[in-house]
């Protein structure tokens, strides 16, 4: 037990000892682009520069690979006036409403803010005699004035040469990308217009208050509705802050919840990704089911050990890769999954035999990637995995409790969560033949 014990914590602490390093190039980059954004707030002071950019380091520490760091830049508009006009649903199946929707965002009275763009940009149009706000207008803006910025910090000698690439702006691109040099690293930060609006706090069928999070964190991060640009005409509902202020909120519960997101996402990158180390799992879906299982696994006594936390994420994204579900934690409606079928199936046996088998996986390698092959499964474990069900009657914590007694990592403690799991067991082990 001991020596299985110091092998989790070994790898663990590789992954670790990268991130003060990494964390460093990150704050270097971030003081450079604050330094280009201070002098686009200085030419348009309604790009707003926000200075606590604690949630974005919080992410990029977490994930093992280099991706895009998102920045959202607020557009200073009155949130008052501020409503959504009208809706477009957009030709893509199986997507939640507030994905599946574009929205025309209109500004109806004085104030906003708005008025004196009249002359340096029209950002707005007329919709059924309401301004309407162009988000390509917008962005075309801001990019100009990160072009015009950088010339202007580089003649100052505020930046360096080579400190800053503008060479991946691209015209129709929804987000203005730059490549910033954090020492030897470069980083790429996607910057993205957005439009904030007071809205009532987010409520959710189903979801047992605050269930698992500090009292109160899920009406704190959702008390704003976030609106990105989604075409040139159109705007949607984005939740990137939201989810991350609900994962600094499980940071501040203790335990070893975020270093099983660490962990489980180096091997996300290094063994369970296709032949060019992509693949249909990506950190953002970690991160939900990290968030479900922070819900479905409410008590501190589930958290006490990294190898069984680990196991509480394992069994929450089995069930998601088996059944091809994985719902939205703030918009449930939502399937994350919808459109990487073709790779699921494959992904699917990879986690599953580094769920049978840790060791085989807890080391770090270069060049090919270690797996090969699956691991024979019990045969039980797998059908309770793949058991379908239409309305997610098995998306509760008696669900998860059962598959983490199978495998034999987890003895559950509390006595009526223990008979819930060992009923639903036995109703389940009924019905199995009959679906068969």
């Amino acid at each position: 037990m001991e020596a299985n014990t110091s092998l989790w914590h070994s790898y663990l602490g590789v992954v670790v000892s990268r991130e003060r390093q990494r964390m460093e190039h990150f704050q270097r980059a971030e003081d450079i682009l604050l330094t280009l954004l201070e002098s686009v707030h200085a030419r348009e002071p309604r790009f707003l520069v926000e200075y606590a950019r604690n949630l974005e380091a919080l992410e990029f520490s977490l994930c093992a690979s280099e991706d895009a760091v998102a920045l959202e830049m607020p557009v200073r508009i009155d949130g008052d006036s501020l409503r959504v006009l009208a809706c477009q649903p957009r030709d893509t199946p199986g997507r939640h409403p507030a994905e599946l929707n574009t929205c025309y965002l209109g500004v109806c009275s004085p104030g906003t803010g708005l008025e004196d763009w009249t002359g340096v940009v029209d950002v707005m149009e007329r919709r059924g005699g309401e301004g309407c706000l162009l988000p390509g207008k917008i962005l075309q803006h801001l990019k100009e004035l990160l072009v015009s910025a950088i010339v202007h910090c580089q003649r100052l000698f505020l930046l360096q040469p080579g400190d800053i690439s503008a060479e991946n702006l691209r015209e129709d691109a929804m987000e203005l990308s730059l490549l910033i040099r954090g020492s030897w690293k470069t980083i790429r930060f996607d910057i993205v217009p957005v439009v904030r609006k007071q809205q009532e706090p987010l409520w959710l069928p189903r979801r047992r208050r605050d269930s698992g999070f500090p009292e109160g964190s899920l009406r704190k991060a959702t008390e704003e509705a976030h609106f990105v640009p989604a075409s040139p005409h159109c705007w949607r509902s984005s939740t990137h802050l939201p989810i991350l202020k609900l994962l600094r909120e499980v940071d501040t519960l203790g335990g070893p919840r975020l270093d099983s997101l660490r962990l489980l996402d180096q091997l996300r990158d290094q063994d369970w990704g296709g032949e060019d180390g992509k693949g249909s799992l990506t950190f953002n879906h970690l991160k939900m089911v990290l968030l479900w299982s922070t819900e479905l696994f409410p008590s501190p006594e589930d958290w006490q050990d990294l190898e069984g936390s680990v196991y509480r994420l394992l069994v929450i994204l089995l069930r998601c890769l088996a059944t091809q579900h994985l719902p939205h934690f703030l918009n449930p409606e939502e399937n994350l999954f919808q459109g990487a079928a073709p790779d699921l199936a494959s992904l699917y046996h990879k986690v599953e035999s580094f769920a049978w088998d840790p060791q085989r996986f807890l080391h770090f390698h270069f060049g090919l990637h270690g797996f090969s092959g699956s691991w024979q499964a019990d045969t039980e474990t797998r059908a309770l995995l793949h058991l379908p069900t239409e309305d997610g009657s098995y998306w509760d914590t008696a669900y998860f409790d059962m598959l983490l007694s199978q495998f034999q990592v987890y003895r559950i403690q509390d006595s009526a969560r223990r008979s819930a799991a060992s009923q639903l067991l036995t109703k389940i082990l009924q019905e199995i033949p009959q679906q068969s």
